[in-house]
């Protein structure tokens, strides 16, 4: 795994070892940045789940002001803050919070934070014809917390398993769906009239 693009574009990320971790593809991640193009110059961005943290370190290596990532696992952390320290980044332009992402994304909005971007990349949820998901990108998806982080245009760009059939609440508008194997991302938008 990689920088595609960017001041650190080619730089080799590591990425944890075992089936925790599922670190996104990068012929994934090359159509998340063409889809979002300059959106990400300047972006505040957050990233739950972080894993490698790629997401999050791809935005910083093109433009992105600053960054927050989430994610619950200490050794993966760590390594999610070797990998920043080897893009000779600005050290002020990462904050690594290692919790629960549910827990952290309830704390930001209540102290009123608010993102450009937010990523999420989650553990794959089960098929589930038939019945509403389970899995932790629907769990997203119905956190009455998260759109609150979004700034009014901001976007939400979701990956999940194409699998996984997803509820998308009348909160979320969805701009777009790219898809490359058993993976779906969707970039969502906050529904100005989610009562309409």
């Amino acid at each position: 795994m990689r920088i595609i693009g960017g001041k650190s574009g080619g730089r080799i990320l590591k990425v944890p070892k075992g089936f925790d971790v599922r670190p996104t593809p990068d012929l994934v991640k090359q159509a998340i940045f063409n889809s979002l193009g300059e959106r990400v110059h300047g972006a505040a961005v957050l990233e739950l789940f972080g894993g490698s943290g790629a997401l999050s370190l791809e935005s910083l290596s093109r433009g992105a002001s600053a960054a927050v990532i989430v994610e619950k696992a200490n050794r993966t952390a760590r390594m999610i803050r070797d990998n920043f320290e080897s893009l000779e980044l600005q050290p002020n332009q990462l904050e690594l919070r290692t919790q629960d992402a549910y827990i952290a994304i309830a704390q930001m909005a209540q102290s009123g934070r608010k993102f450009d971007l937010i990523f999420a990349d989650p553990p794959y949820g089960e098929k589930n014809i038939g019945k509403r998901s389970q899995s932790f990108a629907q769990k997203l998806l119905d956190d009455p917390n998260l759109p609150a982080l979004l700034v009014e245009d901001g976007l939400f760009v979701l990956g999940h398993s194409k699998r996984d059939t997803l509820d998308v609440p009348k909160e979320w508008n969805e701009r777009k769906m790219l898809k490359h194997g058993d993976s779906n991302i969707r970039i969502l938008e906050r529904n100005s009239a989610p009562n309409a």
